[in-house]
């Protein structure tokens, strides 16, 4: 009937709720999944980077030494000052094709100051070094000038990409000759091939001189400004016409990580990218992994988070159906249960009338107690003035008989008396006007020494009376207590009251007073 009709609203309610959710979920969190993805594929990608670019850097290390080794050898001095030698020509010839075969190095060779090649390791190709001229390859001039050359460039003889170190040869610690080692980067690039990600090496000026993809070789990764483009034709590093920028657009994922679309005519690919620099060559190696294995498993999870939402709107309605059952069993129960209720709220009632008329009973207590309270504080009073107004009346009655002998200094002495005790009687009056109240003043913060000091004001008559000598240690700074100031100098006032009581025997009672502070 009815209920069946609300449980099938209510199914309808969830469909259409996770519907919209899915559509909102889709617009919003799907996106921010993507993302998420990306960045942890950047982050595997972290490890290949890094082998790939230690390789880079093991063969720079393990080349960048040689040249400066195979400089040292007398017999490339003797070449340089004998050129036109056939025989050691031939014998420096051989020496370089063996080392640079123990090596693995590309090739070797031997230039005098003018560029000219005189000798190299590839003496018996066709297209050998020998008799061609490197003046114009900065990694010559370099080492010219006495450093280490060191340079990147397609060679203009072999047609092959490889990085140049160069040595200058010396006699006499003068320059006469460089030598150059080359290495080729093909090998790189073949254990690139056939992993799931593209990787590319970039020179300081942007452009592509090593990758496993051929396509991308010289291609840059932005437009190059005519200065580099004038430098690059002048040392014949790069073809020109190859030059092209590739159709990149980028954003930031994270920290290192980017996200990079290629666009290849009406095709676009889209990648995640990182990168990490060798400094000493200026190179940048990339990692570049397309991003579609991680859409996809954005997109699962996203789809098994929709299936566990719709499964959860589901079990959240047989959860209600249940839920509307449990509360027409429950409504039964409510009747019976306010039947009850009934039944001891009267009894309830009659109880609360007897406990009222109990605490009206106790609050008629309270106040005769406060009553008697006031009662003894009005004879105290009593007692604390009399003493005061007999000295006075006695000093008064003293100083008319000696102004009537006219003993004028002794009546000035008498007169001097009441107007001390009258001083002392007003200070009294100050604390015995609060201590007299009734006490309901607040609870708050309250000066303990100053109230024992008022206490002690008030015991002042009975302690002389009673010959009691009163010791108080008064600390060094006020100590303030939470509490009512008239209660607290009532409760002080009693308990030194019955200290008297209880030395009422002693010759020579001793009352002392002392605060402790607790340093929790």
């Amino acid at each position: 009937g009815s209920r069946n009709r609300r449980f099938r609203l209510i199914v309808l309610a969830f469909a259409a709720f996770a519907t919209v959710a899915t559509g909102v979920a889709g617009l919003l969190v799907l996106p921010s999944l993507e993302r998420m993805m990306f960045t942890q594929a950047g982050q595997r990608d972290d490890a290949t980077l890094r082998l790939a670019s230690e390789a880079l850097r093991g063969a720079l290390r393990r080349f960048e030494s040689a040249p400066a080794l195979i400089a040292e050898r007398p017999d490339l001095v003797a070449l340089l000052d004998a050129p036109a030698d056939p025989a050691l020509a031939g014998a420096v010839n051989e020496r370089l094709r063996l080392t640079a075969q123990m090596l693995g190095a590309s090739d070797i060779y031997l230039m005098n100051i003018a560029g000219l090649t005189l000798a190299a390791s590839n003496y018996r190709r066709e297209r050998s070094f020998i008799g061609r001229s490197f003046e114009f390859r900065p990694y010559f001039t370099q080492a010219l000038e006495g450093g280490l050359g060191r340079y990147f460039a397609l060679g203009i003889t072999s047609g092959e990409r490889g990085y140049f170190f160069a040595a200058p040869v010396e006699k006499n610690d003068v320059i006469v000759g460089v030598v150059a080692l080359k290495f080729t980067v093909d090998g790189f690039e073949g254990t690139w091939r056939g992993g799931p990600s593209d990787i590319l090496v970039t020179d300081e000026n942007g452009v592509v001189f090593m990758s496993n993809r051929i396509d991308w070789h010289f291609r840059t990764v932005a437009p190059l400004s005519p200065a580099a483009l004038a430098q690059i034709e002048r040392n014949r590093q790069y073809p020109l016409d190859q030059l092209v920028p590739l159709p990149l657009s980028r954003s930031a994922l994270s920290e290192g990580i980017d996200l990079l679309s290629l666009t290849d005519g009406t095709e676009s690919t889209e990648y995640v990218s990182s990168s990490t620099r060798i400094f000493e060559a200026g190179w940048t190696v990339t990692i570049l992994t397309p991003t579609g294995v991680a859409r996809a498993q954005a997109r699962m999870i996203f789809a098994l988070a929709v299936l566990v939402l719709l499964s959860l709107c589901m079990i959240i309605a047989i959860v209600i159906q249940r839920r509307q059952r449990l509360l027409d069993s429950l409504s039964a129960q409510r009747r019976t249960r306010d039947l009850l209720e009934r039944r001891v709220a009267e009894r309830t009632a009659a109880l609360q009338h007897e406990v009222e008329e109990r605490r009206a009973a106790e609050t008629r207590l309270r106040q005769t107690q406060t009553e008697l309270v006031q009662a003894g504080k009005l004879a105290a009073l009593s007692h604390e003035f009399n003493q005061p107004l007999a000295a006075v009346k006695a000093y008064a009655d003293n100083a008319a008989t000696f102004l009537d002998r006219g003993r004028v200094e002794e009546a000035r002495d008498n007169v001097g008396r009441i107007s001390r005790m009258a001083d002392r009687m007003a200070a009294i009056s100050k604390h015995l006007r609060n201590f007299a109240r009734r006490p309901q003043d607040k609870t708050g913060p309250v000066p303990l020494v100053s109230v024992i000091d008022d206490a002690l004001d008030l015991m002042r008559a009975r302690l002389e009376q009673a010959g009691a000598e009163m010791r108080f240690d008064r600390p060094a700074q006020e100590i303030w207590v939470v509490g009512g100031r008239v209660r607290l100098q009532q409760v002080i006032v009693n308990l030194m009251s019955n200290a008297l009581d209880a030395m009422s025997g002693d010759a020579q009672p001793r009352i002392t007073v002392s605060l402790a502070v607790d340093a929790e």
